[in-house]
């Protein structure tokens, strides 16, 4: 930007942040510790000279924007600490169906799509007997409110215009078959029912819901949900990283997309790909 240019935008900023403040000249003035010429001089329309830093500091704390938009450095007048905090933030994760976070996340999306990875496999996409397998381990939380929470997650699925895309690891669906990692101590039957349950859920609820299958070994991901344009939450453990700029979602979902693009299995297939992955793979017994 020209420096001319410049100087006309921090007077416009300034004249209109005054003004918007209820503030006159002279308790600018007080608050800045300069004379009430100095800011008239800075209001002064033929005025081409910028400011020192000290003065549109002084300018910006009493007016409490930031002196970066003042000077047309930036278009944000929040405070850096202001639009990070905004813009990012940590919530506890209690990673569960049930989490009463991601029920609200879903609701304030309405009608955006969402994208998601997730830790295991897609709450959404699971039994009541592995529900209640899983909430064996959470004292506050009970398998009713986990069923309760995916039943109003399948009703908006069946809303007109939702729009829900899955990316799984391939080897999350082995190892389920094969009663392995976290998946040890499920018996073999709850296992091969949910495994017939998430295939016919892939395909009754397609296109509303798409799950596409990726090769971890290609690509990685860490468990992220991305709502619309709105935020994108990245699942660390106990919290969630939580990110409203817009640039910061952009580049999730083009990682998301990323696993898309490289899947191995596309979401029209994905049915009859874990029906025939899962064929491929003796059902062992764990730890049953």
């Amino acid at each position: 930007m020209h420096k001319n240019d410049r100087a006309e935008l921090f007077r416009f900023r300034l004249a209109a942040r005054l003004a918007q403040a209820g503030m006159n000249r002279s308790a600018l003035a007080r608050a800045a510790g300069v004379d009430r010429s100095t800011i008239a001089q800075l209001l002064a329309p033929d005025e081409v000279r910028l400011p020192n830093a000290h003065l549109a500091a002084e300018c910006a704390r009493a007016l409490g924007v930031s002196a970066d938009w003042l000077l047309g450095l930036s278009d944000r007048p929040e405070s850096a600490a202001e639009v990070l905090s905004a813009n990012f933030r940590m919530e506890t994760a209690r990673r569960t169906p049930a989490d009463e976070q991601i029920i609200a996340w879903h609701r304030e999306a309405a009608g955006h799509k969402i994208r998601h990875v997730p830790a295991t496999l897609p709450d959404i996409l699971k039994t009541e007997a592995v529900l209640e397998w899983e909430y064996a381990a959470f004292l506050d939380k009970t398998p009713e409110q986990a069923r309760g929470a995916m039943r109003e997650t399948t009703d908006w699925l069946r809303a007109p215009g939702s729009d829900y895309e899955i990316c799984v690891a391939v080897d999350k669906v082995r190892s389920l078959a094969r009663g392995e990692g976290y998946w040890d101590g499920l018996d073999r039957d709850a296992r091969a029912e949910q495994v017939e349950f998430m295939a016919e859920r892939c395909d009754r609820l397609y296109p509303s819901l798409r799950l596409y299958l990726y090769d971890s070994r290609k690509v990685f991901s860490a468990p992220v949900s991305i709502f619309g344009r709105l935020l994108a939450a990245v699942y660390v453990g106990q919290f969630y990283l939580v990110y409203r700029d817009s640039r910061q979602i952009a580049a999730l979902t083009e990682h998301f997309d990323t696993l898309v693009r490289e899947s191995e299995v596309e979401a029209r297939n994905a049915g009859k790909a874990i029906r025939a992955m899962v064929d491929g793979v003796a059902f062992g017994d764990g730890a049953d």
